[in-house]
């Protein structure tokens, strides 16, 4: 392993830390992703949540996760961490030993680890991340971005505004805030 981001932890950190954010996953439907969940397709993954907080019932629901441009691609960070980790069936996202062992899936205790982590290594506050903010990152990002709230919804799984207006309202609090622009 080397500082560049190669190794096995780092493959894995960074397929989770992409695709977390690309479907606005909770940490619980990451770590209970397998790979039979996960379908190849022309325009990149389709990923199927079995169940969810607010699916007890599992009924699943599909999401779609595209091809990005540029180094931040999370079709190619999961291909690749499949690949290098030899993973075939059964849990997507798995533990590391440090001897490079990939063991059992990740608890979403784990996740929340990786993120604060990952923000300390590029130099932000670790205390201000948890293992919500790749899920409310992407809606915050997305309304920033100007994306209409039902396709927001489309990719969260929110059934209406409540909630997400939560996330976009912390989000864009210095967004043209009025004592900015004075």
């Amino acid at each position: 392993k080397n500082s560049s981001g190669d190794g096995l932890k780092e493959t894995r950190d960074r397929a989770l830390l992409l695709l977390g954010f690309a479907g606005a996953f909770r940490r619980s439907e990451l770590v209970a992703l397998n790979v039979d969940d996960v379908q190849n397709v022309r325009e990149g993954l389709t990923i199927t949540i079995q169940r969810s907080k607010t699916d007890q019932e599992g009924h699943g629901r599909k999401i779609g996760i595209p091809f990005a441009r540029g180094t931040c691609c999370p079709v190619k960070a999961v291909l690749s961490w499949q690949q290098v980790a030899g993973i075939t069936t059964g849990p997507i996202f798995r533990g590391v030993d440090r001897h490079g062992n990939v063991g059992g899936r990740l608890s979403d205790h784990a996740v929340a680890r990786i993120i604060k982590e990952w923000a300390a290594k590029a130099g932000l506050d670790p205390d201000d991340y948890s293992g919500h903010s790749l899920r409310s990152g992407l809606v915050t990002s997305a309304a920033n971005a100007g994306i209409a709230n039902h396709k927001i919804r489309a990719q969260t799984g929110h059934k209406g505004d409540t909630m997400l207006n939560r996330y976009i309202r912390d989000g864009q609090m210095f967004t043209d805030n009025a004592a900015g622009i004075l």
